[in-house]
């Protein structure tokens, strides 16, 4: 149990971490943030948007239950670091991609324990109630 517990915790820590920065200076539409949204071509109202959402996505992953919206919020923070991959290849280089693969090797950790966690059935929301028995 706890070879899956620990590496969870420790990849969901950082994908937030990692994601939640950037959500904050996005939202707040920090100097630094606007600077590479600009090189980008990218306009800078977007930032918000894009900050709030990831905030979101951490939100309902750290939250327990809701097994749904947890797959929608790590599909759209993976969606959010394809395309900031995309964008920074297009505009830089290949090489600058590559960049990125720390934060698809959290991702795809956090979710991939995530699930183990929930066919061992360690999370509320997987644990089955027990029927009670009906008397004869």
């Amino acid at each position: 149990m706890k070879k899956i517990i620990i590496p969870y915790w420790i990849l969901t820590v950082l994908v937030v971490l990692f994601m939640g920065v950037g959500a904050v200076t996005d939202t707040i539409k920090a100097t630094d943030a606007v600077k590479i949204f600009e090189h980008l071509g990218y306009p800078d109202y977007l930032l918000p948007f894009l900050g709030i959402a990831k905030i979101l996505g951490v939100i309902a992953i750290l939250i327990p239950g809701f097994p749904r919206i947890k797959e929608w919020a790590y599909a759209g923070l993976l969606f959010d670091l394809a395309g900031a991959t995309y964008s920074t290849i297009a505009v830089d280089r290949v090489s600058t991609g590559f960049s990125f693969l720390p934060g698809y090797i959290m991702i795809a950790g956090s979710y991939v324990y995530y699930h183990k966690r929930q066919k061992l059935g360690l999370l509320n929301q997987t644990n089955q109630v027990k029927q009670p028995e009906r008397a004869l």
